[in-house]
């Protein structure tokens, strides 16, 4: 949606219009944050995960808490607000080989993406709600099982 379109959406009051713009206004500005060094968001460290669109094919760039899984590899959450998996899940997934992120201060890193199951999706779940027990709140509240994906330098 082009910004002169946001700002009429918002205007008529259209549903979910406001949210998104807000939803990729705070992205952007986190994002500038990471990129200045600063990789701390609400007590957690975070990285700008850089995927490419599954129908667009035009970048995209969101942050995302991350979970330290041993020398270059780092855990996500794909949690999207409980109901369905976010966007840039599907992206990640949809394009594998585009995937880079952004630790605070650093340069993209070209990473490669295994979504966890079973006994070792079930290890890292025990390591992230140990150091965000915040997950576990938000996975109990939700009726699908969130993924949790390791990025590992490629």
């Amino acid at each position: 949606m082009a910004r002169n379109q946001q700002v009429k959406a918002r205007k008529s009051g259209q549903p979910g219009a406001v949210s998104r713009w807000l939803q990729q206004t705070m992205n952007a500005r986190i994002a500038r944050k990471i990129r200045r060094g600063r990789g701390k968001f609400m007590g957690m460290d975070v990285l700008v995960l850089n995927t490419v669109g599954r129908r667009s094919g035009r970048p995209r760039e969101t942050p995302v808490s991350w979970f330290p899984d041993g020398d270059d590899a780092w855990l996500v959450v794909a949690s999207g607000g409980g109901s369905q998996d976010p966007d840039w899940y599907a992206n990640l997934m949809a394009r594998p080989e585009r995937a880079t992120i952004e630790p605070a201060g650093g340069d993209a890193v070209p990473v490669t993406p295994h979504r966890l199951d079973g006994a070792d999706r079930d290890e890292a779940w025990e390591r992230i709600t140990a150091a965000q027990p915040r997950y576990a709140k938000y996975q109990s509240k939700s009726d699908r099982r969130y993924p949790v994906v390791r990025l590992t330098r490629r």
